[in-house]
């Protein structure tokens, strides 16, 4: 059974699983569904196309599922996916998809944090952290482990890699290979997220690995394409080498510069 508070609405078409809870004032449209054991807090608002994992926490003034800010958008069924155990805080707005892609998607084990904004067609993978008004253009792609700390603008498009930090306040407008720090003004390479990684169980082996290949990428003089093919040539197939080299192979906006002092 659900506990759905009398002074909520929920469309009777919504489907909600065991033990969902809605607290008073809340707003449930029809088209959602809301797994086991989610909690949406008072005031939030789960519009039509959303669809919300098991375990995840809403909070208040939290929209996800809203029309997307784009003008071709003309009403198309589109979806706003939620994956499980993620955490949704206050005044959060997740965005529907479009026609390009269909759905918008916040992966598993993810917090969005206060004012944050995930527009239409974004892709957010498993445990990933977006700070305080963190502003995701349309598009956008973030793989698991990243965090985007407070206050960064992200370019349509870009793409942001696995274990990534990004530095609060950061423009983003070029992709963002795996497991680096990126910062300053304009934004650029700033070392491997040593913190990220070995908080996440990396070997000081694999480390090393890691940062051996992002010199010969920043600092070796070559230009990223041969930076590229120096690697493949001389580095042990790894699935950290692997990652990395495809990310920048297939990188349409081009990776974040190095620091140049």
């Amino acid at each position: 059974m659900s506990n759905i508070s009398h002074q909520a609405y929920v469309h009777p078409e919504a489907i909600l699983g065991e033990n969902v809870v809605v607290e008073p004032f809340a707003f449930v449209d029809k088209n959602v569904e809301i797994g086991d054991g989610t909690l949406v807090m008072s005031g939030a608002n789960i519009r039509y196309g959303a669809r919300i994992g098991k375990g995840c926490r809403i909070f208040p003034g939290a929209v996800i599922g809203g029309h997307p800010q784009d003008l071709k958008f003309r009403g198309e069924d589109s979806l706003a996916i939620v994956g499980d155990n993620t955490t949704v805080r206050e005044c959060v707005t997740v965005n529907r998809g479009t026609a390009s892609k269909g759905y918008t998607k916040v992966g598993s084990n993810c917090l969005l944090m206060a004012y944050s904004h995930i527009a239409h067609d974004c892709v957010i993978n498993d445990y990933a952290i977006v700070g305080n008004a963190t502003q995701l253009a349309g598009e956008v792609e973030v793989d698991h482990h990243a965090i985007l700390s407070g206050g960064t603008l992200v370019h349509q498009f870009t793409r942001i890699g696995a274990h990534v930090m990004i530095q609060g306040g950061t423009r983003l407008g070029k992709d963002i290979p795996p497991y680096i720090i990126a910062g300053r003004e304009p934004v650029c390479y700033s070392g491997v997220n040593l913190v990220g990684l070995r908080r996440n169980g990396y070997s000081n082996e694999k480390i090393n690995e890691i940062q051996e290949i992002y010199r010969i990428i920043y600092q070796s003089g070559f230009n990223f394409s041969d930076a590229i093919s120096k690697i493949e040539k001389e580095f042990e197939e790894t699935p950290e080498m692997r990652l990395i080299v495809d990310f920048v192979k297939n990188s349409p906006r081009g990776i974040v510069r190095g620091y140049m002092g």
